[in-house]
This record gives C-alpha cells, structure tokens and sequence, in this order.
C-alpha cells in the first residue's frame, strides 16, 4: 500500500444468513486520501454494506480490509479506530431527539480526553460552519429535514476525522436542500483534504465525486 492510499480491500467477501445471502463477493477495492468516490449501485447490491466494511460497523467472512492503516480483519474492538478515523453521515440522520442540536454534535467526543469547554468550543464552530449556529438549543424534532442533515454532518467532523463516509446522504431531502447538503460536503471535502465516500442511487450525485464505483450483486463492475 503506497502512502496515499487510505484504503486497501482485497477479495473481501460478507455472508449474512449462513452464506445463503452473498452481500459481498471477493471486492477489491483501493481509494487514496483525499479522494471523493461516490459507490452507486440497485438496491440491495452491496453498497451500504461495502461502507459499513469500511467504517468497521460490520466485519467480513473472508479477504483483507485496512482503512488508514488500521487492519479491520485483526482487530475485535473498533471503537477508537470509528472515533479517530471516522465521521458517518446517514440517510436518516440518527440524531438523538431528547438531546439538543449541540449535544448530538458533541456526542463522538464523550469518553475521549478532550474538556467539556473545548468539546462545546468545537461543536459551536461546526454548527456556525453549516449555518446554524443560531439553532444550538433546539431540539432535532423542530428542525427540517435539510438542518437535521446539516447537524449530521457537524456531528461527523467533530472529531476531526480522515474519512467520511455518507450512506444516501441527499436521499430523503427535495432537490433544491439535496443540492445544498452536496455542496456542503463537497467543500469540506475539498477544504480540509477528507477522503469522501458516498453510497447513493442518484446519478446526478455519483456524478459530483472524483470518481463512481458501480456495485451489482456484491462485486464491483466497470463504470
């Protein structure tokens, strides 16, 4: 694996109901840091689980995985490498609802070293750089679909990841809040240098990324 490359896959393959069900078969896949690919693909093809592989939220059957050279196949407890390394932002936003706009921003960095004051400090920054710093006290329940995604994604930079990994982050938003998520998370992309992985169905959003992997049937085929 060269320097740049974050993430190295290799005849990795995930069985889910005692082998009956394939969701992964023998992928090989590389991405180098600071790269934004964009996996596409039916549902039901193996994209969301190819990022769960990757975010070390599940764990494969056969093959080799390391993700900013941790190796996910030797490893039983993921938790730092998810808390060091990774920022997920999910179609659903899996926000919280008794917690207030900062505390669910504030949530990855509870059990690390860092002060109640810096962690505040940190959440309050990210919540001013998507838009809604004046929305700090409200509960997600008050908040549109578009700003409930927006503190998902402060949420996923809190602990200054080098991956975000987005599963269908546009999918249950209108097009014109679609188009402001996208942009966002392009930018931060761009601007702090964060490899972006984005599992989606719609064309026009794989289109937006560095580079589209088309995943049918658990394996990965030429775009």
């Amino acid at each position: 694996m060269n320097d740049n490359t974050i993430i190295k896959i290799k005849n990795l393959k995930k069985e889910y109901e005692d082998g009956s069900i394939i969701a992964l078969n023998n992928v090989d896949l590389e991405i180098e840091r600071g790269e934004s690919v964009s996996i596409i693909g039916p549902s039901g093809s193996g994209k969301s689980t190819l990022l769960n592989m990757i975010g070390g939220l599940d764990k494969a059957n056969e093959g080799q995985i390391s993700v900013a050279g941790v190796n996910l196949m030797d490893n039983s407890d993921l938790s730092n490498f998810r808390s060091n390394e990774i920022g997920f932002v999910f179609q659903l936003h899996n926000l919280i609802p008794n917690l207030t706009v900062l505390e669910n921003v504030q949530i990855p960095l509870l059990g690390t070293d860092i002060d109640d004051k810096k962690m505040e400090e940190r959440a309050l920054k990210l919540l001013k750089s998507v838009n809604l710093e004046n929305k700090v006290d409200q509960k997600p329940t008050k908040l549109s679909g578009g700003e409930r995604q927006r503190v998902a994604i402060a949420r996923a930079l809190v602990n200054h990841p080098s991956i975000i990994l987005a599963d269908e982050p546009t999918g249950a938003l209108d097009s014109e809040t679609q188009e402001v998520i996208l942009k966002l998370l392009l930018d931060i992309h761009k601007k702090e240098n964060v490899t972006l992985i984005m599992v989606t169905h719609e064309p026009y959003v794989a289109k937006q990324a560095d580079r589209s992997i088309y995943v049918l049937d658990g394996k990965i085929k030429p775009t």
